[in-house]
């Protein structure tokens, strides 16, 4: 019974890796693929441009005023 015991860690340690290295590999690969078939079904909807800075300034202004009510309920109470 001559086995050598660093040996035989080595090569678990190396099987090991390889296995992590292997599912890891596969995981970002699969990962790509599902992206690419997600962005060619369902792909972003762009908004225009000619209404957005409207809309901006709109949201802008409602923000403006939440934050302003907030505080002005937070020093009254």
């Amino acid at each position: 019974m001559d086995t050598n015991l660093v040996v035989e860690g080595l090569k678990f340690m190396g099987l090991g890796m390889g296995a992590v290295f292997l599912f890891l590999t596969t995981l970002i690969f699969l990962m790509g693929m599902m992206s690419k078939i997600v962005h060619k079904f369902f792909p972003e909807v762009q908004p225009s441009t000619s209404s957005s800075s409207s809309n901006t300034q709109s949201n802008q202004k409602k923000v403006a005023a939440a934050i302003t009510a907030a505080i002005k309920f937070h020093r009254e109470s």
